[in-house]
């Protein structure tokens, strides 16, 4: 086994899902997820962000949208059957998934937590997402990513809202 998988990458190995490891320099002042596919060669919305989030009543839920798209918790709190969605805290993430922020991945993570994915998934041939570590990510087919997360898909993003389209609230 090659030493260098991460634990994403292992267990993708586990389920014969075949993926493509890419590598990129990791600046610690910007894990933006279009950083991110600018160093892996990709468009934004071709690497998706994974989000972990609780509700409530403290259940934790993965939320999993393109890089170039803000979450919308009403939205998530709604396909997940709860009445309200949050980030989790930064410093409970890394105790919760195994990961840290900018690594985080549902492949592998400390525990199965609920996956939803934005819809936009299925406009690719090829997606990534982080391997779970800073620096790494995981290139796979849309089929693969949701079978292997046993995701929900969902629209999850917040609305495009174009400036023209604005009417600075008057009729």
């Amino acid at each position: 086994m090659n030493a260098n998988k991460t634990n994403g990458a292992r267990f993708l190995d586990s389920l014969g899902i075949a993926y493509e490891l890419r590598t990129y320099e990791v600046d610690p002042e910007d894990l933006s997820a279009t950083s991110v596919a600018r160093k892996i060669g990709l468009p934004a919305e071709q690497v998706f962000k994974t989000l972990l989030t609780t509700d409530e009543a403290g259940t934790y839920l993965f939320a999993v949208v393109p890089g170039d798209q803000e979450l919308d918790f009403k939205k998530l709190a709604r396909i997940a059957g709860v009445r309200r969605a949050t980030m989790v805290p930064l410093k409970d993430v890394q105790p919760l998934t195994g990961y840290m922020r900018g690594g985080v991945t549902v492949f592998g993570a400390k525990k199965t937590y609920p996956v939803f994915v934005d819809e936009a998934i299925v406009l690719f041939d090829r997606i990534s997402v982080s391997a779970g570590q800073r620096g790494t990510q995981i290139l796979l087919s849309p089929e693969d990513y949701l079978r292997a997360a046993e995701a929900v898909v969902a629209d999850l993003c917040k609305e495009a809202v174009h400036p023209q389209a604005t009417t600075g609230g008057r009729p």
